[in-house]
């Protein structure tokens, strides 16, 4: 059983370094934009049906929020990310 929840531990810890990775790589390339290029990440896993890197992204973008303080989160604008993706996906 000590085998099974230490591998689930991992799991979880390596998940968690990829998304603070990408929230790291995202703000070392466009600090001001990086949370709406997680968020349109986001948008287009979500249109693509795909879960897990929806969850993915979601959790990026808010860690770009939680390490740059110059990112910016104007929520019309992530509507308008989400719309544009949909009308993408059409």
């Amino acid at each position: 059983m000590f085998t099974a929840i230490h591998r689930w531990v991992q799991h979880r810890n390596a998940i968690r370094r990829r998304w603070q990775a990408d929230a790291r790589h995202l703000a070392a390339a466009d600090e001001v934009n990086a949370y709406y290029e997680a968020q349109r990440r986001a948008a287009r896993a979500r249109h693509h049906g795909d879960r897990d890197e929806f969850y993915h992204w979601v959790k990026v973008a808010a860690e770009v929020a939680r390490i740059s303080p110059l990112a910016e989160m104007d929520f019309d604008v992530v509507r308008r990310i989400a719309d544009e993706e949909e009308a993408k996906g059409m």
